[in-house]
């Protein structure tokens, strides 16, 4: 009974998502402003740009949403540490926003749920560059990656939770793999003309 149960559901879907996702994970990581060997805060406000310029459009469209991912968890601030991160002293002037990437009217919740997980990812990881930057950048006091108090920890818990009991058949897990697929292409296909902007 367990088994046709487990055939019938598929592969666990976080299994999916890390697998569909590394290569684009890797490919992300490495291209990032941050990820040089001296990073300085012309590198962070050029993250700092990139990530906006993605999760602007991001949260504007999950917001038509009220289903899925948008339901399991309370809405998180995301925007305004970065806008304060980038008027503090020393930080180059700003740049208006890149153009917007367009997602797809009346996507599944599936969708989404693999949208949010790079968003959500997306934290952890910011977390990690604030330990290894923040006496590095100092006195700037890197809002955006700090993230909220006691860290991102237990938020990711209940998401991941959250997104097993709802992403369970083989198709919402495809649907769920493609979403996170796309939001990490998108936020690639920004660094790369942030690259080309800034050369």
């Amino acid at each position: 009974m367990n088994q046709a149960h487990d055939t019938v559901r598929g592969p666990d879907a976080l299994a999916a998502l890390r697998a569909a996702t590394a290569t684009r994970h890797e490919r992300l990581d490495s291209s990032l402003p941050l990820s040089g060997a001296r990073p300085g805060l012309n590198d962070y406000a050029a993250h700092l740009r990139m990530v906006r310029d993605w999760l602007a459009p991001l949260e504007g469209w999950l917001a038509d949403y009220t289903d899925g991912p948008q339901a399991a968890l309370p809405a998180v601030e995301r925007l305004g540490p970065i806008a304060l991160d980038l008027l503090e002293p020393g930080m180059p002037a700003l740049r208006e926003p890149a153009a917007v990437h367009a997602w797809p009217a009346g996507a599944s919740s599936a969708y989404r749920w693999g949208v949010c997980y790079v968003i959500e990812g997306s934290q952890l990881g910011g977390t990690v560059l604030y330990g290894r930057l923040a006496d590095r950048l100092a006195p700037h006091p890197l809002r955006y990656l700090r993230g909220a108090e006691g860290g991102p920890g237990a938020r990711w818990r209940a998401f991941m939770l959250a997104l097993k009991a709802e992403v369970r058949t083989p198709e919402e897990t495809a649907e769920a793999c493609a979403g996170a697929c796309a939001a990490f292409d998108s936020i690639i296909a920004l660094g790369l003309a942030s690259e080309q902007t800034d050369s």
